[in-house]
């Protein structure tokens, strides 16, 4: 994975630099590749009670649902120490493994009212037979893809665009508007970036451009801090790609932070929150936002909800001396 990644860095070093933010970050687009993956344990099929979990925020409903989880092996984490992850580990009272770390994928809908928001979109099969359950869990949660009316990203890897179209190419979700930063949309659609890059990381740019496609005539883009829907902002969260974007929830009072991939493991990085992982495509940037939500998050008693936070991913960040706890929200009847 190093070489690979090497060759990827020597490419963008090669290819052309294009004015504006989209070529700001040194090493973009590190996703997680179909060959990386094939380096993880494997874990057998995922059969497990059905993943989805209410919360309410104000007016709005939120329902968490779980595509699945797979194996990120260790050497995947840049920073990692074994006997810091056993504290950690024992600190969270979770277990500890040897060699891989469980990661979970997580998606939302927010029931506004007015609008049906499916925040993520869940992961394809290639990273393991433990993914895919997005539209299962969907389904068991009573919602009808159809009823969805927009499809909101933090940022385009893999693991968050795949359920949004069918084997056939066509919307999956047929009656929503795709809604994403005008920055990523422009990295991932910029064809002199993937051209420069390595087989590897042009096949992710294609993955995701494929998964997007039914809904390049049917889309909203925004820069910055934008008001989407009353109640709903857009937050910058550049780092992990040069469009990951958080979105901030308001209603009553209440708020509740959607912050994607700022982090991809509970037990660890809380507790060790200079670790980063080799997709961030600016590892330094992404280690930058991540202290600072982090700050923001326990000095407001802000509640976060996280792509890769242990399901249903909704809960509190708590200072703890240099670092910080992970806190599970409390169940509250929504």
């Amino acid at each position: 994975m190093e070489f690979t990644k090497r060759r990827f860095l020597k490419g963008l070093i090669a290819a052309p630099v294009l004015a504006g933010p989209v070529l700001a970050a040194p090493a973009l687009l590190m996703s997680q590749s179909e060959k990386a993956f094939a380096q993880a344990p494997k874990a057998k099929t995922y059969n497990d009670t059905p993943g989805f979990y209410h919360y309410r925020v104000g007016d709005f409903k939120i329902t968490a649902l779980l595509d699945g989880y797979f194996e990120m092996p260790t050497n995947f984490i840049k920073g990692y120490d074994e006997k810091a992850a056993k504290a950690s580990t024992k600190q969270s009272y979770r277990r500890f493994t040897t060699g891989s770390v469980s990661v979970p994928v997580n998606a939302y809908v927010i029931n506004t009212g007015k609008e049906l928001i499916l925040l993520g979109g869940g992961t394809p099969k290639f990273m393991g037979a433990t993914l895919g359950q997005l539209p299962a869990n969907m389904a068991a949660a009573g919602i009808n893809p159809d009823d969805i009316t927009k499809v909101m990203l933090t940022h385009t890897h893999p693991d968050h665009v795949a359920a949004f179209t069918t084997k056939n190419g066509s919307k999956a979700f047929k009656n929503a508007k795709l809604i994403l930063s005008e920055t990523e949309w422009n990295f991932i659609h910029n064809d002199k970036v993937r051209d420069a890059s390595p087989k590897d990381f042009k096949s992710m740019i294609d993955y995701a451009r494929a998964a997007l496609a039914p809904y390049k005539a049917d889309r909203q883009t925004f820069k910055g801090a934008t008001e989407l829907f009353a109640g709903i902002t857009s937050s910058p969260l550049p780092g992990h790609t040069p469009g990951h974007t958080g979105y901030e929830l308001n209603s009553k009072g209440e708020k509740l932070f959607f912050w994607g991939d700022v982090t991809h493991f509970s037990t660890l990085q809380f507790a060790n929150p200079d670790w980063k992982v080799i997709f961030d495509a600016d590892p330094e940037l992404a280690k930058k936002t991540r202290h600072a939500i982090f700050e923001r998050a326990s000095a407001e008693r802000l509640a976060i909800a996280g792509a890769h936070v242990d399901f249903p991913g909704i809960g509190y960040v708590e200072k703890s001396g240099n670092a910080y706890r992970y806190i599970p929200a409390p169940w509250m009847p929504a």
